[in-house]
């Protein structure tokens, strides 16, 4: 077998605070995502499917969740010789004492490791994007360009560029052309191509460039890095992707992108895609059949093995261990692992973290009230939502809010408890 040529690094050690109590307890790489996986999964799975298997994980908040959804790599079949998963937390040394200060400064950190390895490519992705992408194809075109870093890139509104990394791509052909300009989070974006960050590197150029930045105020990629390089002239190409792009760096995006999984076509197939995700996290390979009620009703949804379903559930993602009594409603939600709904609760626009039990008669998320909130209300894990409570549209609930600190009343939209 020969050693592989490209070395695939992942971004999955952070958290954002639009994401709120999801990432309280674990990185936004692997909050849970389409009822039985994680959203590192759609990297991990294109990584194995492009045939790249030297994998590093650059992880850094609250790790342990990532860690155990990793375990050994086999369900990605990242076991043998010459390939495999290497997960690379921060760490002291005589040269270096501090956590990660950025992405581009975690890959530095690491040089080492990367160096040890010898590739001719290094690809950088981020660990938080749900999408399907052969990278080999990138890789290929990052080549024949003779590229000191290719970046992908997809079209998107004009009026929504401004929260992305934005380029302006020379038109060479229909994959991709050099970046004419970029330019992070502008407040009036001059393109409408926004990255992925997904990028290919000539190794060379990486380990010159981090190194050009030390020193700096910020160590971003997209911040810092492409910037720099087309200052300083480098050949810096831009690649198109014209595929599905899922974005969860927010509670309403991470809610839409869930969605984006029901219907009769469905925009994200993961049976076609072929997502790849480890079954012995939380036990899921060992529970048991869905049980369905004679009297339950179930629509456009997703429900998992190890749930059981008594009552109705319309439009909803349901992960495994989820328990639907008789007369409870779950509508447009998504529920993880080992939530219980109880008799007569109604469930509306809810994003339901692990371990939470809804008291009987309970009302969550509602319908939206004049002058009130239309979002997503978001609920942390280990709650107990007493009986009978109603809590507003686009509300957050902390995890472990202990019974006697609920108020007796209905709680206002965008409240938030803590």
């Amino acid at each position: 077998m020969l050693k592989p040529s490209t070395l695939a690094m992942i971004l999955a050690g952070g958290r954002v605070d639009e994401l709120g109590v999801l990432t309280y307890y674990r990185p936004k790489s692997t909050v849970p995502f389409g009822g039985f996986a994680r959203v590192i999964d759609f990297p991990l799975t294109n990584l194995m499917r492009s045939g790249i298997e030297l994998i590093a994980i650059l992880s850094q908040y609250r790790s342990y969740s990532l860690i155990n959804h990793i375990g050994t790599g086999a369900a990605w079949d990242m076991i043998g010789r010459y390939r495999g998963i290497s997960i690379l937390p921060p760490f002291k040394d005589y040269e270096s004492s501090d956590w990660y200060r950025g992405s581009a400064d975690a890959v530095y950190q690491n040089l080492d490791f990367v160096r040890y390895y010898d590739p001719s490519e290094i690809l950088i992705l981020s660990g938080d994007h749900v999408y399907q992408m052969d990278y080999r194809e990138m890789i290929r075109y990052h080549n024949e360009q003779d590229a000191d870093l290719t970046a992908a890139f997809i079209e998107v509104d004009l009026d929504e560029a401004h929260r992305f990394g934005v380029a302006e791509i020379a038109d060479d052909d229909a994959l991709g052309g050099r970046l004419v300009s970029y330019d992070e989070k502008p407040a009036k974006p001059r393109g409408r191509w926004a990255s992925l960050t997904v990028f290919c590197f000539r190794p060379q150029v990486l380990y010159d460039i981090l190194g050009a930045n030390q020193g700096q105020k910020s160590y971003e990629f997209g911040r810092d890095i492409i910037p720099l390089m087309m200052e300083r002239n480098f050949r810096v190409y831009g690649y198109k992707f014209k595929g599905y792009w899922g974005y969860t760096r927010t509670i309403d995006e991470y809610w839409q992108t869930s969605m984006d999984l029901l219907g009769p076509e469905p925009r994200i197939d993961m049976e076609a895609w072929g997502l790849r995700t480890n079954l012995e996290h939380r036990d899921i390979r060992d529970c048991q059949p869905l049980k369905v009620g004679s009297r339950a009703e179930l629509d456009n949804s997703m429900v998992y093995n190890g749930c059981h379903i008594d009552g109705t559930v319309k439009n909803s993602i349901i992960f495994p261990g989820v328990r639907v009594e008789k007369g409870a409603v779950v509508r447009d939600s998504v529920l993880f692992f080992n939530t219980i709904v109880l008799r007569d609760a109604r469930i509306d626009r809810t994003v339901s973290d692990v371990n939470t039990i809804f008291g009987a008669g309970c009302r969550i998320g509602g319908e939206a009230e004049p002058g009130g909130g239309d979002g997503i209300t978001v609920v942390g894990w280990n709650n107990l939502v007493p009986e009978g409570l109603q809590i507003g549209r686009g509300c957050t609930i902390h995890p472990r809010l202990a019974p006697d600190r609920w108020p007796a009343r209905v709680v206002a939209d965008h409240e938030v408890l803590k």
